[in-house]
């Protein structure tokens, strides 16, 4: 299962009305009174509540719906999080459904993921850029040596590119098309060749009329500032 943690929640009476890729198609198309949030911000939880009611979805689409068995979860972490900040983590997995709730550094399961022998006394080291964070670590002998966890991570490059369309074309974009614009020709270094994507927004010079505008650039770090932050 591979689901964005978005919800989308009916404001009048608090009711979940969707979760996860059903909810990020909804970001910026909502009408008044349903709103689709991100509960979780630079990698920590922002709405208790509803970070927990976007677990119990996840972990009941995961392994389906059990009244006599409760399961233990293993939930990933930035490296730089606070003992309170873990403490929430654990207890939202517990109040999701879980028997038990453990954590795991981020780089530590990316590696593991990636099929990374971290065994081994060499080093190895570890980038994951997730949406709210990147972490950088070092690992050795199944351990982390030394990390870093930056407040930097794909939804600020999503806002460096809403920023940049509305600046350079006068052209508001939401955040889900900056994210598709990101992936399709989004690069850190300038390409051998210019691609090209259309993109729909609206004009704010044509008094908010929608418009379909085909643009070519690539979206090098003098665009994506927040890259200089990972490199340096």
């Amino acid at each position: 299962m591979q689901e964005p943690s978005v919800v989308a929640i009916d404001k009048n009476t608090g009711k979940l009305i969707a979760v996860g890729e059903e909810a990020r198609r909804m970001l910026g198309r909502t009408p008044g009174n349903i709103v689709a949030i991100r509960p979780l911000e630079e990698g920590v939880i922002a709405d208790y509540e509803t970070t927990e009611k976007m677990l119990r979805y996840f972990i009941q689409k995961a392994v389906g719906r059990s009244l006599f068995s409760r399961h233990r979860i293993m939930v990933c972490v930035p490296t730089g999080i606070t003992s309170v900040e873990e403490r929430a983590v654990r207890q939202a997995a517990l109040n999701a459904g879980g028997k038990e709730a453990y954590v795991i550094e981020e780089p530590l399961a990316a590696a593991l993921g990636a099929g990374v022998d971290i065994s081994e006394p060499s080093g190895s080291m570890v980038v994951d850029i997730g949406g709210g964070t990147t972490d950088v670590a070092v690992l050795s002998l199944g351990g982390i040596v030394c990390s870093t966890s930056l407040r930097v991570g794909g939804d600020k490059f999503d806002e460096a590119i809403v920023r940049f369309v509305r600046r350079e074309f006068n052209l508001m974009i939401g955040e889900r098309m900056a994210e598709e614009l990101k992936i399709t020709i989004g690069t850190a270094f300038p390409p051998e060749k210019t691609e090209s994507m259309e993109i729909r927004g609206r004009d704010l010079k044509q008094r908010g009329e929608r418009l379909k505008f085909d643009f070519r650039v690539y979206l090098s770090a003098k665009l994506l500032k927040n890259l200089n932050q990972l490199v340096c």
